[in-house]
């Protein structure tokens, strides 16, 4: 069995993780750890939300005996059609290899990303605008925005597959 840290409690990221290993048929023990991102708390670029993610992935290597760490971090990317939401993966293995992969992105609704611009964090602001609570705990932004079709679970899931890839392919070569 697969020792795996995510640096995080989120229960939506945790879900992910569990999903994704699921899904990769690998049997894994999944435990959440609170770590910093080491970025700022709203990421407003894809390059800073993507070190974030790496960061927490080789943080959560140090809270335990764990195979591998993961990082999931989420942020928002301005583009010439207007912010994006972004998340990035990042896996931290023991023998030093990063990896990272990315999920889907969705452009926000222009009164969110003027508030995100004024300096608000998205949750926050997801919240307001959809009258929801601790959105970002279950279906996500990306929920809101997708009318259910896509939850923040699966976004990052997908994000964490992409980013295990070449541990995947590593070990189909020894």
């Amino acid at each position: 069995m697969v020792q795996i840290a995510i640096g995080s409690k989120n229960p939506a990221k945790i879900q992910a993780v569990t999903t994704a290993f699921d899904l990769m048929d690998i049997d894994a023990r999944v435990e959440g750890v609170d770590v910093p991102s080491g970025v700022s708390a709203q990421p407003m670029s894809n390059e800073e939300t993507m070190q974030g993610a790496v960061n927490r992935a080789k943080r959560t290597l140090l809270a335990g005996e764990f195979d591998y760490g993961i990082g999931l971090e989420g942020g928002v990317q301005e583009t010439s059609y207007g912010l994006m939401l972004c998340n990035w993966a990042a896996v931290a293995d023991r023998d030093g290899l990063v990896s990272v992969g990315a999920g889907v992105q969705i452009m926000l609704p222009d009164a969110v990303a003027e508030e995100i611009r004024g300096g608000r964090e998205l949750g926050e602001v997801i919240d307001e605008w959809a009258g929801g609570h601790d959105i970002s705990k279950g279906e996500g932004t990306i929920g809101i925005l997708t009318q259910g079709q896509i939850n923040r679970s699966q976004m990052f899931r997908d994000a964490i597959i992409c980013a295990f890839a070449p541990s995947m392919r590593s070990k189909k070569t020894e």
